[in-house]
């Protein structure tokens, strides 16, 4: 009989890292489908809070935010887009030509917690971002997301052309800093045990086989709980 984890993954649709964290989890999880079961939820953090609504150049971005040469972001972009390939994901440097606020987008899938297409919105958004080169913060793109995951646009529609689940978004947001999240993917599992960055598949399999083992034993003294 498999033991049942809660998996609490925090992230931002514009980061690749959190692509490759997903991908690699949910492959360490089919992994040991008869070990272990998980209810994952997705939980918000932004990168870039402070974007505008029409963005900024990746470039620009990345050589203010990190002091990054163009070589290096190219030998990077390299590096994730060969770790996506090996994990069935599709990135397309040349066409993320952008970053992006993410706020929007965040909403929805704080919205979409209890419909059951969460997962499917967020690798939506992932694709639409990181292998289409389109924009996250649009509202026609994100309502054309909304309708191929199949979820409900006109209330979706009414969402974003409100301040709906924003004060949820940015307590979650608040919880998880306060916390001391400050760096993504961090993937907290059964509010206690924290996974943390794109790690690889066998490296989350050893993770969740441990902590799935320790289960109805001794706990980490300091829980992650909301």
């Amino acid at each position: 009989m498999s033991t049942a984890l809660k998996v609490d993954f925090v992230s931002d649709v514009s980061c690749p890292w959190c692509v490759i964290g997903l991908y690699a989890l949910e492959a360490a999880l089919s992994h040991l489908n008869d070990h272990v079961s998980a209810t994952l939820q997705f939980q918000p953090f932004e990168l870039n809070p402070g974007l505008g609504p029409q963005g900024q150049d990746i470039i620009e971005h990345l050589q203010g935010k990190y002091g990054s040469t163009v070589e290096q972001i190219k030998r990077n972009g390299e590096a994730i887009r060969a770790r996506g390939a090996e994990l069935g994901f599709p990135f397309d440097m040349d066409k993320r030509t952008r970053t992006y606020n993410t706020f929007d987008a965040h909403r929805l899938l704080h919205w979409s917690t209890d419909s059951g297409k969460q997962l499917a919105l967020k690798r939506a958004l992932f694709r639409c971002y990181f292998t289409d080169g389109g924009n996250p913060s649009s509202h026609e793109t994100l309502l054309r997301l909304v309708d191929e995951v199949e979820l409900d646009t006109t209330r979706a529609g009414e969402i974003l052309a409100s301040n709906a689940y924003a004060a949820e978004v940015r307590s979650r947001e608040q919880f998880y800093r306060r916390a001391g999240i400050t760096a993504v993917p961090s993937i907290i599992i059964d509010d206690h045990h924290l996974i943390q960055g794109g790690q690889p598949v066998e490296v989350f399999e050893r993770a969740l086989l441990q902590i799935a083992s320790e289960k109805d034993g001794t706990h980490a003294a300091n829980p992650i709980t909301a």
